[in-house]
């Protein structure tokens, strides 16, 4: 039997991919752990490279396997990014797995065996969900990712995903409940929507945006407790899917629209549709009551300006975001971006980005202190042994956001819902008793 361990990096639409890699091999009969340091017959390093500071990290990843003696395979955005190329500057992996190949994985590991070709890679992928894969999920905890979609039809000026991963290609409705259903069946409470862009769902398929009808059907999944989306784009975010938002019971009240900046012609220089944020957001508290609004932000895109990041500034204080990340601009080839001028020094950068973290910080304080006696629902995510019960609440997506700390005598269960009283705060997490 062969052994191969995984090493996972990246956002959550690759830890899916990573998830279907081990389901395609779990089901070819190889034995599978997410512990490298065994004495395992391959390790398989999922990559990301979407900005350079996550290239290097999965870089970092496969020479420090490549040390210690392990046969490396590089899978994911990587070796898509590079082609043929990463052969030549990675000579000692032993295979190569493109992010429209993941479904190649045991092909790859049966052809090196037999001393046959280990290089994966389509030169222009279509990424099309491999609906035939039952995944091994890795995530531990109470929620489930589910990707909607694969690739992206924008071309916004920063980013190298539709090269990455191809076209938009929705996956069938029927799929993804039947997906969701499973999970729910396996004691999964939330799940949790993703694609590059969630709020375009449906539109290859359907020939209109269906996320709305697809959270319908979901919320009457009967043992779900919480569906939430991520990833929502501007263009298609229209009134019917704001309306199933603040609908649908099962569907926390939480809006992930990452706006990337305030100044239209910072927008127009991104390739990015117009908006006026202000009235956008005000339209969303208004309709959907209790709602959570998350965006992230680019500092330092080329062509920005001082006064353009003063209005970027000055959005950020009048918008009061609940949850905000700001990233620094990355220069990538192959981007739009890459020869945009003038590029924006580091420094300048970094200062900028500092600058809206810091007013982000008493924002999400203040935002916290006005919950103290408030009553939040939040669903259980661990029981530590000093007998502290981490919590997380509806406004808090796994991993990005903060968490909820609180005490009780109940017994509790990984996965249930549970009403927590708000007794205090730090910047970005509440404490409280169930």
């Amino acid at each position: 039997m062969t052994k191969i361990a995984i090493i996972h990096h990246g956002c959550a639409k690759n830890l899916v991919d990573t998830e279907l890699m081990l389901g395609a091999l779990q089901e070819r009969g190889h034995k599978i752990t997410l512990d490298y340091t065994e004495d395992v017959d391959f390790v398989i390093v999922n990559t990301c490279s979407f900005i350079f500071d996550a290239e290097k990290e999965s870089v970092s990843s496969i020479f420090d396997m490549i040390a210690a003696g392990k046969k490396v395979i590089i899978a994911g955005c990587l070796p898509q990014k590079h082609g043929e190329e990463l052969k030549d500057l990675i000579p000692e992996a032993i295979g190569f797995v493109g992010t429209s190949d993941i479904d190649k994985i045991t092909d790859l590991i049966e052809n090196f065996k037999n001393k046959k070709d280990t290089f994966f890679v389509t030169k222009n992928p279509v990424c099309k969900y491999p609906e035939n894969i039952d995944r091994v999920q890795i995530t531990v905890g109470s929620s489930s990712y589910i990707k909607i979609a694969e690739g992206c039809n924008y071309s916004c000026g920063y980013c190298v995903i539709p090269k990455l991963r191809g076209p938009y290609i929705s996956r069938p409705m029927e799929s993804i409940i039947k997906e969701a259903e499973t999970l729910a069946n396996k004691g999964v409470s939330e799940v949790i929507l993703i694609a590059q862009d969630t709020s375009g769902y449906g539109i290859d398929l359907y020939k209109k945006p269906m996320l709305s009808k697809l959270l319908e059907e979901l919320n009457k999944i009967e043992n779900l407790n919480w569906i939430r989306v991520l990833y929502t784009y501007p263009t298609n975010f229209n009134d019917e899917l704001i309306d199933a938002i603040a609908r649908l019971d099962k569907v926390v009240k939480y809006v992930d629209i990452p706006l990337q900046h305030s100044h239209p012609d910072v927008l127009s220089a991104m390739r990015r549709p117009p908006l006026n944020g202000i009235e956008f957001i005000k339209k969303l508290r208004k309709k959907i009551n209790g709602v959570c609004i998350r965006t992230t932000l680019i500092t330092g895109y080329p062509t920005e300006t001082d006064e353009q990041f003063e209005h970027l500034y000055n959005f950020v204080k009048e918008a009061k975001f609940d949850r905000l990340g700001v990233f620094e601009f990355s220069k990538e080839k192959g981007t739009y971006a890459y020869s945009l001028k003038p590029q924006i020094p580091a420094r300048v950068k970094k200062t900028r980005k500092n600058k809206i973290l810091k007013l982000q910080k008493n924002i999400s304080n203040s935002i916290n202190k006005a919950l103290l006696g408030a009553t939040i629902p939040c669903i259980v995510e661990q029981i530590r042994d000093d007998g502290l019960v981490v919590l997380r609440s509806y406004k808090d997506a796994p991993d990005v956001d903060g968490l909820v700390y609180a005490k009780t005598d109940k017994i509790l269960v990984p996965g249930d819902i549970w009403d927590v009283k708000v007794t205090d705060f730090s910047d970005y997490d509440l404490f409280g008793e169930i």
